[in-house]
């Protein structure tokens, strides 16, 4: 019922998932990632449990491989489930149960792994890692959207476009950033214009957010307010509006 890939980056090693389905809120279910710890994706006959339990056995320290092997191994249903994942050391696995829906597989490369099933073909994986790959050079969310992009544009879930989602975590527990596109003709396009509204604001306050390293987080938002206004007056005076939906401030 859905693609996704789960990915690393190995200079600032931040985790990050992006899922799209012909299927309500995929991003509720498939995603699953902590800081330092690693990310997973579970989906076909999605098992939440397969990424709760399985973040608890990556902070244990055990493997990706040996996450895989023990979610599937005590799961009568794992015929029919799809997992993938990367752990602390950047190690990736994935499993395709052999009940799954054609078209289903995977792909995996360092610190990428990508997955599908009811899929047109397999040129969907194909397309998602190799644009993937290709753009080394930008931004791990920046890499994962256009990934996502090549992936449907490929023939995607070949039932249809339903929701889609973006979850990025950088050194925390906490993500930072977490979109997602629920219910929409074209989700992934409504992904990217989220992540255009997280970049006007969002993003740049959650630098103030508390850490494990800076408990109290930044008290002081001065800076933040003066790049904020900065990038609003730049945007007027190329005369582009807000990618935001919101009401204007009263």
């Amino acid at each position: 019922m859905t693609f996704s890939i789960v990915a690393r980056d190995k200079t600032t090693r931040y985790y990050g998932i992006s899922v799209a389905s012909r299927f309500f809120a995929a991003g509720a279910v498939v995603p699953h990632l902590a800081g330092q710890v690693g990310a997973i994706a579970t989906q076909a006959l999605v098992s939440p449990i397969y990424g709760t339990e399985g973040l608890s056995l990556l902070r244990s320290g055990v493997s990706a491989q040996r996450v895989i092997d023990t979610v599937v191994a005590r799961d009568n249903g794992s015929h029919s489930r799809q997992i993938h994942l990367i752990d602390a050391k950047g190690r990736a696995a994935a499993f395709t149960g052999d009940k799954c829906i054609d078209w289903c597989g995977h792909l995996i490369e360092d610190n990428v792994t990508v997955a599908g099933n009811m899929l047109s073909g397999p040129q969907v994986v194909d397309a998602a890692m190799e644009t993937y790959l290709a753009n080394s050079g930008l931004p791990l969310e920046e890499r994962l959207l256009t990934a996502m992009e090549a992936a449907e544009a490929a023939g995607g879930d070949k039932r249809g476009r339903q929701s889609a989602a973006l979850k990025i975590v950088h050194d925390e527990d906490y993500p930072w950033l977490d979109i997602r596109s629920d219910d929409h003709a074209a989700p992934l396009e409504e992904l990217r214009r989220l992540h255009a509204v997280a970049q006007e604001r969002y993003l740049h306050f959650a630098e103030l957010m508390p850490t494990r390293e800076n408990i109290h987080g930044l008290l002081d938002r001065t800076e933040i307010d003066r790049k904020i206004a900065d990038l609003e007056a730049e945007r007027e005076k190329a005369g582009r509006s807000s990618a935001s939906f919101a009401t204007p401030p009263s």
